[in-house]
């Protein structure tokens, strides 16, 4: 049997843009370090996402020690930067799908550069520590997990061999970055992920609760912004499950620590696949 390892970690510090590749990332109780802390809403608080707005990709986060800068990728834009610490600002109520939860505001000068740049108006807001989001009690460990702005679960984790199972499928190459996943992992064979129970990696803890269930959004080309047919339309053929096309494992932390690329994944449990 194949060792599972790390061979990629990701995050996507505001929710629908751009990711940062990591080489180690903090496991917290809401996912990894920074990811999905930060949300666009619009002026009724609800998340705004590249379904609506394809040209979010092309805004790229960059994480230094005190702030994050937001740039265009093609240079289009001037860079807004801001700190990582909780503002000083009044929460207000977010819109993530069926959840509610708050969010407090980051400043006027990123609902301006957002507002501007989508030409909507828009407000930037930060999940701070009181803005607590509960996971979907029908999957979740317990009572007190929470999760990110993220659409459902804390950490998502893709295997190699997922993706390169469904690239001898489409009629394009899919690279994996338009899965946005946390983890990527090597060493498994196609899906394994989905029958991962709990796993440790290191110190961390985590188990897997439920397949991702994916939309629209993985078919917008992360270069050109533009939408096609793949690949949901070849995963139609073989990972749909009643209205539910899947791909990928949405896990839940049960011990917080430190993970790493390279870093070998230990499977504690498992359990059946939902296909």
């Amino acid at each position: 049997m194949s060792t599972l390892k790390i061979s990629d970690l990701w995050i996507y510090p505001i929710k629908s843009l751009a990711g940062i590749q990591l080489k180690k990332a903090q496991v917290e109780k809401r996912g990894l370090q920074y990811d999905r802390r930060w949300v666009l809403v619009d002026m009724e608080g609800v998340f705004v996402n590249q379904r609506e707005f394809p040209e979010m990709n092309f805004l790229q986060p960059a994480i230094n020690s005190h702030s994050i800068t937001i740039s265009h990728k093609h240079g289009k834009k001037e860079s807004l930067s801001f700190s990582l610490t909780e503002p000083d600002s009044d929460p207000i109520e977010v819109s993530v799908w069926d959840d509610q939860c708050t969010g407090k505001p980051v400043s006027e000068e990123a609902d301006e550069w957002f507002s501007d740049f989508l030409g909507k108006q828009v407000r930037l807001l930060f999940m701070h520590k009181k803005g607590v989001r509960p996971a979907d009690q029908r999957y979740a460990l317990s009572p007190s997990d929470e999760v990110s702005y993220a659409d459902g679960y804390p950490i998502l984790m893709i295997s190699e061999a997922s993706l390169a199972l469904l690239n001898e499928k489409t009629e394009e190459h899919i690279p994996m970055n338009r899965f946005r996943a946390n983890i990527i992992v090597s060493g498994a064979t196609a899906h394994q992920e989905d029958s991962l129970r709990e796993i440790e990696i290191g110190e961390v803890k985590l188990y897997g609760v439920k397949p991702c269930a994916r939309c629209v959004m993985t078919t917008i080309n992360i270069e050109t912004g533009l939408k096609g047919k793949e690949p949901l339309k070849s995963l139609a053929s073989y990972r749909k499950v009643g209205y539910k096309i899947l791909f990928g494992e949405n896990f839940i932390p049960a011990k917080e620590g430190v993970i790493e690329v390279g870093q070998e994944i230990t499977i504690q449990a498992t359990k059946a696949p939902a296909i």
